[in-house]
């Protein structure tokens, strides 16, 4: 539970970007970037800590769902009766998007991109969106889920339910390719569980959609979290998250070398792709930014 002693209360809960001032050694009088990264380099502050920042300075924020913070899945194994930190097998591989993980699903979105006028994408959809935010976060923001949904929640199998199913389903659904949030490495662990008894329907199988089914080698709710941090700062991690940093906030992200990752996603979510200012209709303009992450 150290791990988690520093974090702070997360998502709609008034908190905006981190406090980069806080971070010990920076000076904001300083170029941030050359202070921090060393940091980051000698784990004089965490992989959290950093991967927050990095978020901040992407301008991403709990205040705006379409630039919600973006963290990575770490840990590969939900079946396991114990996490065992050690083995590599545990652990996703980082150096790939999550729409590469397997390699049949990628063979079918490269014969698409093949086939494709420009502007080419493997991925229609993102690993960030506001419906992706409010998929984690249903049970402590329903109303803005509603919102989203038009004053009804999802059909009930296709909402947050179990752990292990929504990575799997991020491993072969033939378009989710969602990452984590930040809610999943920092206590309280209040998004797991529908405390305000919301309605959320049966599934087909007429089991009822309630709390967040966790892995097995989860004791319970604030367990998980706890286990959750530990594979973010552990030695196989800390060796690997400068690839997954480099497909999400580095040289990876556009161009040559995101085609090279397989990491090339919709042109309108890419910063700059479309003349924003040049659109006249209000509501073709909002759309338009919406899908801009």
């Amino acid at each position: 539970q150290e791990l988690l002693v520093e974090a702070i209360p997360l998502s709609l809960r008034g908190e905006d970007k981190i406090d980069v001032e806080a971070i010990p050694g920076v000076n904001l009088e300083a170029n941030v970037l050359e202070k921090v990264t060393p940091l980051y380099d000698t784990r004089d502050i965490s992989n959290y800590d950093y991967l927050m920042y990095l978020n901040s300075m992407a301008d991403r924020s709990f205040n705006d769902l379409t630039q919600y913070p973006v963290f990575p899945w770490v840990i590969a194994d939900y079946s396991s009766e114990k996490l065992d930190l050690t083995n590599p097998a545990t652990f996703r591989d980082l150096s790939k998007p999550i729409g590469a993980m397997t390699d049949a699903r990628l063979e079918q979105f490269q014969e698409r991109y093949q086939e494709m006028p420009d502007p080419k994408f493997l991925y229609g959809s993102h690993y960030s969106t506001p419906g992706y935010v409010l998929f984690y976060l249903a049970r402590i923001a329903p109303e803005y889920m509603l919102c989203l949904q038009n004053g009804r929640f999802d059909q009930a199998d296709r909402l947050f339910n179990h752990i292990g199913e929504t990575w799997t389903n991020c491993l072969y659904g033939n378009a989710d390719v969602k990452e984590l949030i930040p809610e999943f490495f920092s206590l309280p662990s209040d998004f797991l569980f529908n405390t305000q008894n919301l309605d959320f329907g049966c599934r087909q199988d007429r089991t009822k959609v309630d709390d967040v089914l966790l892995p097995p080698w989860a004791k319970d709710g604030d367990d998980f979290i706890v286990k959750m941090r530990q594979a973010l700062e552990c030695e196989y991690v800390s060796h690997h998250i400068h690839e997954w940093i480099d497909l999400i906030f580095g040289y990876r992200q556009r161009g040559e070398e995101a085609v090279k990752a397989n990491n090339v996603f919709y042109y309108l979510t890419y910063e700059g792709a479309v003349d924003l200012a040049s659109i006249e209709d209000p509501n073709e303009r909002a759309s338009l930014e919406v899908q801009i992450t």
